[in-house]
């Protein structure tokens, strides 16, 4: 019996240490992501729609894969005006809509990751957190050259 006590002991550190070491490696994934960087429309529009991205030097192109919040409007590209899991965000209410479209470097379109639903708001401000990608996309509303998975979408409020 003495014998297994003694194993236990020995056994029990370096399971211990495992464990610690298991915890410690793991706390990056719970402490949760940065806070994503804010984007405004003035960022977006340095996107030259016309050149090719080789030949850009935008300052938007160093979000390009990057986690990201937009404020905007959105223009539901679905038919369910109740809740949609696709839209284009854009700088202003009601664009796209009636006039013609703001250019393609002022339009994201935005998928919701897992088909989550979001509420349709035509009027009110939203800000819509996710990753986005620089690609040229073409809708019924006119092209848009920005791409964004998003995680959220809530009401806006100005700081």
């Amino acid at each position: 019996m003495q014998t297994f006590a003694r194993v236990l002991k020995a056994v029990r550190w370096p399971a211990w240490l495992l464990c610690c070491g298991f915890v410690l490696c793991a706390a990056p994934s719970f402490a949760g992501s940065p806070a994503p960087a804010t984007l405004n429309w003035q960022t977006l529009q340095t996107l030259n729609f016309s050149l090719p991205r080789t030949q850009q030097k935008a300052p938007v192109l160093q979000f390009a894969g990057k986690r990201v919040s937009i404020p905007g409007f959105m223009v539901p590209l679905e038919d369910d005006l109740d809740q949609v899991t696709e839209f284009l965000l854009v700088p202003y209410a009601g664009a796209c809509i009636h006039v013609p479209p703001p250019p393609p470097n002022q339009i994201v379109y935005v998928k919701m990751n897992k088909n989550v639903k979001v509420q349709v708001t035509f009027t009110d401000p939203i800000l819509v957190t996710g990753v986005l990608q620089i690609s040229t996309v073409q809708s019924p509303y006119g092209d848009v050259s920005y791409d964004l998975s998003a995680e959220s979408v809530v009401p806006y409020q100005p700081q």
